[in-house]
């Protein structure tokens, strides 16, 4: 897209030969790059229910069969850093093709994986194209959309962020009833290759492409960090794995440190492979701290309540996955029209009061959660928990971004989609292992398994809840923009 004073911005359709208004253009690209990332954001979700046809059909542990989801997690943890340098460097429609392209080889690997070796690897290349696209997705969006629609526009894309995930084990729970676990794949295979052809035939530029030079260095760097760290995050409780997480931990810590010390320097010839001066904006600094404790809290609650109904309750996958189904969908269903009175009203005045109720929301679970407590109870604590964190992370991500100048999207977007993963990676591993260790100690101490399991769940909880609040905290530091989002241009 380039600035033009006399006319309508415009976009390339990427074949050099047609040039599309831009008010035209939004709801296209938008429209077609939100169906792709709900198909690549409903995969991280899918094979949680499906570990034990792996582990009974490929002779494997709960440890291992766990890595098809730890290295989807880990992918995105490499990968994402480098979109940053990918948006600038690349057209549209170029990433867009091999974000859908790496996704679509990936499910067909999948889905004729003769062993658990090429499934792993086969994840890891879903993993891949799934984290191209969401960044991809949101600079798009800054690109295209002026700064009071964003508000919006924004809440679209949270139905792709918690619908999906939301729906990802109610769907395989239903395919895995009828069928092989090898269908997931199979059943979304010839969906992402339409998305793909769609793409291809129908997809325009859009943006301004920046001339960047690839830092190996600055690649390999975050590779071993993010990725190190996310790996780290993953043994926390293991104790068989203490010597490979300390080492983990250790790789990460350092190469991180190496890795900003790379990016200052590079910033002062302007080649960053990942611009850190986005921190140097307020807001994005206080959402990006606002997102990881949401994620956090989110992520932890979301492994340890279906625990709690399978383990404690004894329902099974199939009914648990159609019980937390409301809240996602109630989720990502209020995205717009909360995007709306972001645009409306600014991201404190939601903020605030979002992260006041998904605390007590989690408190709520602590005090209540037992073997008798109604199933309609928690179903609505759960929608009501789900609500709260549509309020605080749709307007917490387009606040955050507009924060930026055009320059810093990318990277921006990069950012955004790296430390969710790591706070996402965090709450998993940290609340699981409150719920396991509390538990184990327990039933050492003769305490019978599903009583001390209870006892885990309420501890897991109780955390979370503390950590939620520095939500709260951080929702008072965020600042109105220097206009009324209504009327900024």
């Amino acid at each position: 897209m380039t600035d033009n004073p006399t006319g309508p911005a415009v976009a390339s359709d990427g074949r050099g030969d047609s040039r599309v208004p831009e008010e035209r253009t939004p709801w296209s690209v938008i429209g077609l790059m939100l169906g792709a990332a709900f198909v690549v954001i409903l995969n991280e979700t899918t094979m949680a229910v499906a570990l034990p046809s792996l582990m009974h059909e490929l002779n494997i542990s709960a440890q291992t069969a766990q890595w098809v989801s730890t290295g989807f997690m880990l992918a995105m943890a490499v990968v994402i850093p480098t979109t940053g340098f990918l948006l600038n460097r690349f057209t549209t429609r170029q990433i867009f093709l091999a974000a859908m392209g790496l996704f679509s080889l990936g499910t067909l690997m999948a889905g004729f994986a003769p062993g658990f070796a090429p499934l792993l690897i086969a994840r890891l290349v879903q993993g891949s194209g799934t984290a191209i696209m969401m960044p991809l997705l949101m600079t798009t969006i800054l690109q295209l959309v002026p700064v009071h629609r964003r508000g919006q526009v924004m809440g679209f894309v949270s139905i792709v962020m918690s619908m999906a995930p939301a729906m990802g084990p109610t769907v395989s729970g239903l395919i895995l009833q009828v069928a092989s676990w090898r269908w997931i794949f199979f059943v979304m295979l010839p969906i992402a290759v339409t998305m793909l052809l769609v793409g291809a035939w129908r997809l325009v530029d859009v943006g301004e492409r920046r001339p960047q030079r690839l830092d190996p260095l600055s690649v390999v760097l975050s590779g071993l960090g993010f990725g190190g760290l996310v790996f780290a995050l993953n043994k926390v409780g293991d104790p068989a794995g203490t010597t490979v997480l300390v080492t983990s931990l250790g790789v990460g810590a350092v190469s991180l440190v190496l890795f900003v010390l790379r990016q200052l320097a590079l910033q002062r010839v302007d080649q960053p492979f990942l611009d850190l001066r986005t921190f140097k904006h307020h807001n994005f600094t206080v959402g990006i701290g606002l997102l990881m404790i949401g994620f956090l809290s989110l992520m932890g609650v979301a492994l340890v309540f279906p625990i709690y109904l399978q383990d404690v309750r004894g329902l099974n996958t199939m009914t648990t996955g159609l019980l937390l189904l409301p809240g996602g969908l109630a989720m990502g269903l209020l995205g717009p029209l909360i995007g709306r009175l972001f645009d409306r009203f600014g991201a404190r005045v939601l903020v605030v009061p979002a992260a006041s109720t998904m605390t007590l929301m989690i408190f709520t679970l602590t005090w209540v959660t037992s073997t008798s407590t109604p199933i309609v109870v928690l179903i609505g604590i759960h929608v009501v928990l789900s609500l709260s964190l549509s309020f605080m992370f749709t307007p917490t991500f387009t606040a955050a971004l507009n924060d930026l100048n055009p320059k810093l999207y990318s990277h921006g977007s990069a950012l955004v989609g790296t430390l969710q993963q790591v706070g996402g990676a965090a709450g998993s591993a940290l609340l699981i292992t409150v719920m396991a260790q509390r538990a184990a100690g327990l039933e050492r101490a003769g305490i019978g398994r599903v009583e001390a399991l209870l006892h885990g769940t309420h501890a897991t909880f109780t955390l979370a809840g503390f950590i939620a609040m520095g939500a709260i905290l951080l929702g008072l530091l965020l600042r109105k923009p220097a206009t009324p989002p209504a009327v900024r241009v």
